[in-house]
């Protein structure tokens, strides 16, 4: 996997992507697999080892999605907030009991890399994935999009997501999370890239129409 960028703008890692216990496994709408410069899903995938992107949306049939929900040995749940989802940011109850219930499994967590609207788009064709047991957590900061408004307060970029959900997974004992600044670090470098681009490109000519003089 390549982050897809030109070589002067390339954000391919130079060191070996982060161990985690946990998989995170990307759900990547089309319309979000095409946009091969600002996707921030693509770059989380290749600083994490236990990291992927499986794009479509009717998801279910896939053979990968399909290993990954029958392996007996993990359990999979999709990241989405709604209620009744287990709250990770909510230490004790719930989220202790979920624990005690993977024991020795190995955590895969599905993630929609989609707008809200798309997003929904790819649970309605996938029912099986939107029937899995659903984590949410609390975000603790707000979004550091400086080039880009998110459309609600607590809307994170997909990078930004995964930070906060291995935050959260670390805190509630079900994984490790060795370098909690990289993956901001290489989002805060994507946006530097774009902001110094936009920076030095030259600004549009004014043309004047009319008679000469």
């Amino acid at each position: 996997m390549r982050c897809r960028r030109a070589k002067e703008a390339c954000l391919c890692p130079t060191t070996p992507p982060m161990e985690t216990r946990s998989r995170i496994v990307l759900l990547m709408h089309p319309k979000e697999d095409r946009r091969e410069r600002t996707g921030t899903g693509r770059l989380a995938c290749l600083n994490l080892a236990k990291a992927e992107i499986i794009p479509g949306i009717a998801l279910d049939g896939h053979p990968r999605v399909r290993g990954l929900i029958d392996d007996p040995g993990n359990q999979a749940v999709l990241l989405y907030p709604s209620p009744g989802a287990i709250n990770l940011s909510e230490p004790g109850g719930a989220t202790t009991r979920f624990a005690e219930e993977i024991g020795g499994r190995n955590l895969v967590v599905f993630l929609v890399d989609a707008t809200w609207a798309c997003s929904k788009a790819v649970l309605r064709g996938s029912p099986g994935i939107a029937g899995l047991p659903r984590l949410q957590f609390r975000p603790r900061e707000k979004s550091r999009w400086v080039i880009k408004r998110q459309p609600r307060e607590h809307c994170l970029s997909t990078i930004e997501a995964i930070h906060e959900l291995l935050c959260a997974l670390e805190a509630a004992g079900l994984d490790s999370y060795p370098d909690k600044q990289r993956l901001l670090d290489v989002f805060s470098a994507m946006q530097d890239y774009q902001i110094a681009r936009a920076s030095a490109a030259p600004r549009p000519r004014h043309i004047h129409h009319g008679l000469s003089p």
